[in-house]
């Protein structure tokens, strides 16, 4: 070929490949993701095709030609690998990019490797989500011009000398002794190698230095047909004499090599005499850096940088295998930092994780090479202490730990002080296996924040048991809604000078199918703490409303029913939402529900609190501060609150014949009723209690003294007994 026929008129290359309007069909079976994508790509004048589901997508395919498919792969009825494999067996020429919450590092190669052009993980911006398609539109616009062009290769040399050097691949022939006879324009914008520098020069040039044994197969090709090597990866080098930008590590390219053996078509029909070999080079070096960030990703905490709870997994199973060779041990540490919630509730996320970024870097300067520094997630960090000699080199290093994170810490003008509890379990002594020795370690690093904190405790056979418990209470407690295991009991709240019941409080109880009757004490703190608690409150609400409307429907006089509020449930968002959802369902009268709330939960959020409880209030319902006297707060903020009731704990009222304890809670009533506050004495068990409370004006009393906790069908026999007792009064008087 001679180099005249580089001339080709480029306007001759020019293939319209798209309607003015690319067609793209987005399958997804979650209906909100199916519309918020139609109508993204709707406002980019894109003509969109939606597809509930793989079925439905299957059938779009096979109805009309797409030039971008946007595919879900976690779908019920044909998940997206399926409807991958359909397009790459019916060869149907249509690129597809997987936009999947799915962000395992599995899922996006085996979703690259099934044909998908791209990966996007979910949430997606946007905008980078439209640059996607924009690229993908691109390149297939540019696979489609060189298809083109490819079908015309046999009529015109010229078009065969500009399709090579237009191309966006880097093609190639060698001689038969491996030297390169031609090389395309591509190689200079590539590798940055001029086509003179490379001609005559020998293919190796080129190879990365670890690629050349698997080089020699493909650059040596002598087959052809489909026998041929076909995208084989290899590494180029990159001229190092010319700086090129984003290089992947810097100095070499990744490629898919597909090369053929050429042979003399003039030779005679039983003579083949091999020339050399063709090979195309397509870059993937972008798609490769995608595969290492989604690794990187998949390993790595994203805001330290630091292994992530997977690569500390897999470090110390190599250094378990390493110990048993060696017979040393080795140590597993589980840190976490005391207190860490209240920095970040009181000076935000962004402080919050500038500490983090500062707290991984001490510690990092407190270990030894060959260790390993993971975060586990939040607050807590993991550490790997290979090769000890005793349990004192552990001591001695979490003695230096505790003492550089004691130091103040700086950040953007805040000066912090922090802690860190730490739990270490050692093996072989503690046991060989993975999961067991981290957890062993995180055992033992909550009991070090029960016994005190910014302290190390090795871990002991002993400190399994509560938490094993715990984690069968939760589990049971997963389980107990679905169940029908919850009960509610209701305590009468009764007027201290008539006795006439003016409410009820409803107490939680849970029937557990092997420990029996539990009362919260047993169970809420496990609740609060997993956040089983809010689907619990909701259900207290229900079951409480529920419990009214049937006494209203049994004519029964109308009565007061509180009900406890938790710190989950007044965080939550949808908190008045659920409580009014209640109100409504059973259509009850607002004033008969009373919601209760420690003050010190109050106090948490104060500002948001507020606002809450203000729209409960101005929708009728009642509000109850409870346990009162205990906490932190003042009647100067409580008046900011619409309080109806104020419930005097029953510490206070149990110790009544102390003469300080009577003044605290004469005060208490005092203040109380100057207010206009409805006040209810907690836990009243003895006579002389209810005199002393008569004696200060109190309103109503709750306690033993008249009755305990009693079930519903209790409950609804007194309400009865009440309200005969009424009538036969008010007929006594009118006679």
């Amino acid at each position: 070929m001679s180099d005249d026929l580089i001339d080709a008129s480029p306007q001759h290359a020019s293939v319209s490949s798209f309607p003015v309007r690319p067609r793209i069909l987005v399958a997804d079976d979650e209906p909100l993701i199916l519309e918020g994508l139609t109508r993204l790509l709707i406002t980019r004048d894109y003509e969109v095709v939606a597809a509930n589901g793989g079925c439905e997508a299957l059938i779009a395919i096979g109805k009309q030609q797409f030039d971008v498919i946007l595919l879900d792969l976690g779908m019920p009825d044909l998940n997206g690998n399926e409807v991958l494999r359909f397009v790459a067996d019916r060869g149907v020429d249509t690129p597809v990019i997987v936009v999947s919450g799915d962000s395992t590092i599995d899922a996006a190669i085996r979703a690259l490797r099934g044909g998908a052009a791209d990966f996007v993980r979910k949430p997606y911006e946007p905008e980078e989500l439209l640059r996607r398609i924009d690229n993908t539109l691109t390149q297939r616009r540019l696979e489609k011009e060189n298809n083109h062009i490819l079908q015309r290769l046999q009529q015109s040399e010229k078009w065969h000398r500009f399709l090579v050097n237009s191309s966006p691949d880097f093609i190639y022939t060698l001689d038969c002794d491996g030297r390169f006879t031609f090389v395309n324009d591509r190689v200079e914008s590539l590798l940055g190698y001029r086509r003179e520098d490379l001609v005559g020069q020998h293919y190796s040039l080129v190879i990365h230095e670890d690629d050349i044994a698997r080089a020699e197969h493909v650059f040596n090709e002598r087959r052809a047909g489909d026998r041929s090597a076909r995208n084989i990866e290899i590494r180029l080098k990159c001229n190092p004499g010319v700086r090129r930008p984003r290089l992947m590590n810097g100095r070499c390219k990744a490629v898919e090599l597909t090369a053929t053996g050429m042979y003399d078509e003039e030779a005679g029909p039983f003579e083949q005499r091999f020339i050399g070999s063709y090979g195309v080079a397509k870059d993937v070096t972008e798609r490769k850096q995608a595969e290492e960030t989604v690794h990187y990703q998949a390993y790595h905490d994203l805001l330290t940088g630091l292994p992530n709870r997977a690569l500390f997994r897999d470090h110390l199973g190599l250094m378990l295998a390493q110990a048993k060779r060696t017979q040393q041990p080795l140590a597993v540490l589980s840190l976490d930092l005391d207190h860490f919630k209240v920095i970040n509730d009181s000076l935000g996320h962004t402080i919050g994780d500038e500490l983090l970024l500062a707290v991984g870097a001490r510690l990092r300067q407190c270990l030894r090479e060959g260790d390993t520094l993971a975060r586990l997630g939040g607050d807590e960090f993991a550490v790997l202490l290979p090769t000890l000699v005793s349990r004192g080199d552990v001591e001695h290093i979490c003695r230096k730990i505790i003492q550089v994170l004691s130091k103040p810490v700086y950040v953007k003008g805040h000066e912090i002080y922090i802690s860190v509890s730490i739990g270490a379990c050692v093996a072989p002594e503690d046991g060989d296996m993975i999961d067991n020795l981290i957890r062993q370690a995180e055992i033992a690093m909550y009991q070090a924040k029960s016994q005190g904190r910014s302290r190390l405790l090795f871990w002991e056979s002993g400190m399994q048991a509560p938490y094993s418990e715990r984690m069968q209470i939760e589990a049971d407690l997963r389980r107990a809604l679905a169940r029908n295991e919850f009960v509610l009991f209701y305590q009468p709240q009764v007027d201290t000078f008539t006795g006439e019941v003016r409410g009820f409080e409803a107490l939680l109880r849970w029937w557990h199918p092997q420990r029996g009757l539990l009362t919260p004490a047993d169970f809420i703190p496990v609740a609060e703490e997993s956040g089983v608690i809010v689907p619990i409150g909701d259900w207290v609400l229900r079951q409480a409303g529920a419990q009214m409307a049937d006494w209203r429907r049994a004519g029964l006089p109308p009565v007061r029913l509180s009900v406890n509020i938790s710190a989950r449930q007044l965080e939550s968002p949808d908190f008045v939402d659920s409580v009014m959802r209640a109100v409504q369902v059973y259509s009850l009268d607002g004033q008969q529900m009373e919601l209760e709330i420690t003050e010190s939960l109050l106090m948490r959020d104060f500002e948001a609190n507020a606002i809450k409880l203000g729209r409960l209030s101005a929708s009728g319902l009642r509000l109850a501060i409870d346990d009162f006297g205990t906490g932190y707060s003042s009647f100067k903020y409580l008046s900011r609150f619409p309080i109806h009731t104020l419930k005097i704990d029953q510490s206070f009222v149990q110790e009544l014949d102390r003469e300080e304890n009577m003044s605290i809670v004469n005060a208490m009533i005092a203040m109380g009723r100057g207010m206009n506050l409805n006040v209810v004495a907690e836990g009243v068990e003895t006579g002389s209690q209810l005199a002393r409370l008569q004696q200060m004006q109190c309103h109503e009393m709750q306690g033993f003294f008249y009755s305990g906790p009693l079930s519903g069908h209790e409950a609804t026999t007194l309400l009865s007994q009440h309200a005969r007792g009424f009538a036969q009064a008010e007929q006594a008087a009118a006679s």
